[in-house]
């Protein structure tokens, strides 16, 4: 196991999922980005490695998935909350390991450092109404 933060993976993934985005560059794995370099021990290199190799390769599956949670078109979501919802829906979707709860704190956070002055709520809303759909066991409430 990585001792690397997690939440430091996801901060990182933000930025080169949102350069892929704006470049149509592929994201590069944590040893080719030279600008993250003081950040090594800093942030868990196996997650984040897995976002920017796996959000590309699934961002069709993913955005089908996000798109009846939206009340618009993904391409009209500002880009960085767009990256956010983006590494959220990776998580609840194929990173089953990390409970919901976890994924919704982390973006709303992300979105709260990099979003819109509001953009955190509306990335609340829709990874909350996902998680319910990609998670139903995990979010149902005990009886």
């Amino acid at each position: 196991m990585n001792s690397g933060s997690r939440h430091g993976a996801r901060r990182a993934a933000v930025q080169a999922i949102y350069q892929w985005e704006m470049t149509a560059d592929a994201p590069q794995r944590f040893e080719d980005h030279d600008d993250l370099d003081q950040e090594r021990g800093h942030i868990d290199v196996v997650l984040f490695d897995e976002l920017v190799r796996e959000i590309p390769r699934r961002v069709e599956q993913i955005d089908q998935a996000l798109s009846p949670q939206m009340d618009r078109p993904i391409d009209e979501v500002d880009p960085v909350e767009r990256a956010i919802l983006r590494i959220g829906a990776y998580e609840l979707l194929f990173h089953l390991q990390t409970p919901y709860r976890v994924v919704l704190d982390e973006a709303v956070e992300l979105a709260k450092v990099f979003g819109a002055e509001h953009g955190h709520r509306y990335v609340n809303a829709v990874l909350d109404k996902l998680a319910v759909e990609a998670r139903r066991d995990e979010t149902r409430e005990p009886k």
